[in-house]
């Protein structure tokens, strides 16, 4: 805006933009911003990290079938100087363990096909091809290792063939781990078209994404789940049609996300997160002095109070619970203010008013927010701040094929690498 345009702004208009330009900027706490993109003299004013007070610690429990015991017996009676190498009644005083690893080497298997001369007939027989040479020279462990590697602990390619090489002792080529990831990678598509099918009989789904680099191009990594199964995707949109693709014309009866355009209109019900309204409403109450953010606020932390407790009250208490909840929160829409954050707040809750206390019909089933999602999608964040994406749209669908897979094995307490170990070599 140049200097002609501000002089003819009127008095109210000027004052307008100066208190514009003086609100504070957002944080993590009052928006969806990541903890990290805070002011660093906010940082250096936070809690300090370790254990809170009232912590109960823990101490590292002695194996009951250790691989090996040692015990160590006095040679010589400290009083006396007697010898106490004969066999004499001890107790044991302590037992302390040490754990180390062993020096792990590959495995080379050389097998060797050979010829041998029919001695009745003398034709030259050559024995058959055995499987182990018709496929790759990797076996199905150092596959799920690289892929761990890769997929979990976010090496790039020339990180992991250092560690292949340091830890293992074993020399490979970036371009041969490529093909053993992609091998390995194709092992997981049964799993996800079996996850996707258990996605399109939930009757709870759960939806996010965030955004990702995919052969140089912008993005995005979605996430659909439920109480069985998790699905990860990636896609080169945002639109709805990913999720009428992933759905296959399935509704369930409830939808939980954010109040996205593309995420409506998926379900009977749908659940708006809770938290990402509280985070708007801090900011209103941080910037504001009127009165109708605070209420706001204290309406919602009735609400999460009411949502830890949701599984312990009778359902008819609950819908009791949720029209008062209701009652007030349309008085608290209904209060005039003269803020324009305020007015944008109270607008925006109007539109989404009938989606906020859905949980409350399906106790222990729906969620008041979508955290679960955003902790199922932070794992595939931390390749994008590592290695700024992937070059191919294969290595995207292939990497979210195994989380897919090892996210829904997960939900039964799996292990992550026994998941990627058991589904590669089958």
């Amino acid at each position: 805006m140049g200097r002609s345009e501000l002089e003819r702004l009127s008095r109210e208009e000027l004052i307008e933009l100066v208190m514009r330009l003086q609100r504070p900027e957002k944080t993590s706490r009052t928006s969806s911003k990541p903890p990290a993109t805070n002011r660093k003299e906010q940082r250096e004013h936070s809690k300090p990290g370790g254990a809170k007070p009232g912590h109960e610690g823990h101490s590292r429990v002695v194996s009951d079938d250790p691989d090996a015991v040692v015990e160590h017996r006095p040679e010589a009676c400290a009083c006396c100087g007697g010898s106490l190498h004969a066999p004499l009644p001890a107790e044991i005083v302590s037992v302390s363990v040490r754990i180390e690893l062993p020096e792990v080497a590959p495995v080379v298997t050389q097998h060797r096909r050979v010829a041998v001369c029919c001695p009745t007939c003398g034709t030259r027989v050559i024995a058959p091809a055995p499987e182990a040479a018709r496929g790759t020279h990797f076996g199905p462990r150092l596959h799920a290792v690289a892929t761990y590697l890769k997929t979990f602990q976010t090496l790039s390619y020339e990180r992991l063939q250092a560690a292949i090489s340091d830890l293992f002792g074993l020399t490979l080529s970036q371009g041969g781990l490529m093909n053993l990831l992609r091998r390995a990678q194709g092992c997981f598509r049964p799993g996800r078209d079996a996850a996707i099918a258990m996605l399109r009989k939930a009757e709870v789904v759960a939806c996010d994404e965030t955004g990702v680099r995919i052969e140089g191009s912008n993005a995005y990594h979605w996430l659909f789940h439920s109480a069985q199964t998790v699905v990860h995707t990636p896609s080169s949109t945002r639109g709805a049609v990913v999720v009428r693709e992933m759905m296959d014309g399935y509704r369930p009866a409830v939808w939980i996300s954010d109040r996205y355009t593309a995420q409506q209109g998926h379900a009977t019900e749908h659940q708006t997160c809770l938290a990402h309204l509280a985070r708007d409403v801090a900011y209103v109450v941080e910037v504001s002095d009127d009165p109708v953010p605070w209420r706001l606020q204290l309406w919602l932390q009735s609400v999460f109070a009411l949502a830890e407790c949701v599984t312990d009250l009778a359902a008819s208490t609950l819908s009791a619970k949720r029209r008062s909840l209701d009652r007030q929160l349309g008085a608290i829409l209904a209060t005039p203010s003269r803020c324009d954050l305020t007015r944008e707040l109270q607008a925006k809750i109007r539109r989404a008013r009938d989606q906020l206390l859905v949980f409350l019909a399906y106790p222990g089933k729906v969620e008041p927010t979508k955290n679960g999602s955003e902790r199922l999608l932070r794992p595939a964040v931390v390749p994008r701040k590592v290695t700024s994406g992937y070059r191919a749209m294969w290595a995207a669908e292939g990497e979210a094929a195994i989380h897919t897979v090892v996210d829904t094995a997960r939900l039964t307490g799996a292990n992550s690498f026994g998941t990627i170990l058991k589904t590669v070599g089958a």
